[in-house]
């Protein structure tokens, strides 16, 4: 199982790999692992930072519409108790789900499911197609709203 993180309790992580996994179920076809995949649950956990809080209020609510360990749940109600959280566009169930989101897509099996080369951005840099640079015109006709410091 997955070390619990701080300020929250072996059981919430139990129920958060649990809603992860079904969240971001796996993918044979593509070769991924599920959101509940033990690194990429530790990613999550070892990264909540600031939206550690807002991650427990979503697992308590979770907890609360369960009104059991939502880990106890049979599959077909434990999805749909996940369902109707992650329906809730609430900030709480929001934060959890971009933590989810961006430990998921940090993984190194993902990006190369999507084709991309599992690395950081730079020093090699990515490749970005031309763009329209007259939507740029707007931004360079309005006035500046910094200060310039150069005037002494």
């Amino acid at each position: 199982m997955t070390e619990p993180a701080v300020g929250i309790s072996a059981a919430a992580v139990a129920d958060f790999v649990r809603l992860a996994g079904l969240m971001i179920p796996p993918d044979a076809g593509y070769g991924v692992p599920g959101a509940d995949d033990p690194a990429i649950m530790a990613d999550i956990l070892g990264s909540l930072g600031r939206d550690t809080p807002a991650v427990i209020t979503a697992l308590r609510t979770l907890h609360e519409a369960a009104g059991s360990p939502f880990t106890a749940l049979s599959p077909p109600a434990a999805e749909a108790i996940a369902m109707r959280l992650l329906a809730q566009p609430t900030p709480d169930v929001l934060a959890l789900g971009r933590v989810v989101l961006a430990a998921y897509y940090r993984d190194d099996r993902v990006m190369r499911s999507i084709g991309r080369d599992p690395r950081p951005p730079f020093p090699k840099g990515h490749e970005l197609p031309a763009g329209d640079w007259s939507l740029l015109e707007v931004v360079k006709q309005r006035a500046p709203f910094w200060r310039d410091d150069r005037r002494g």
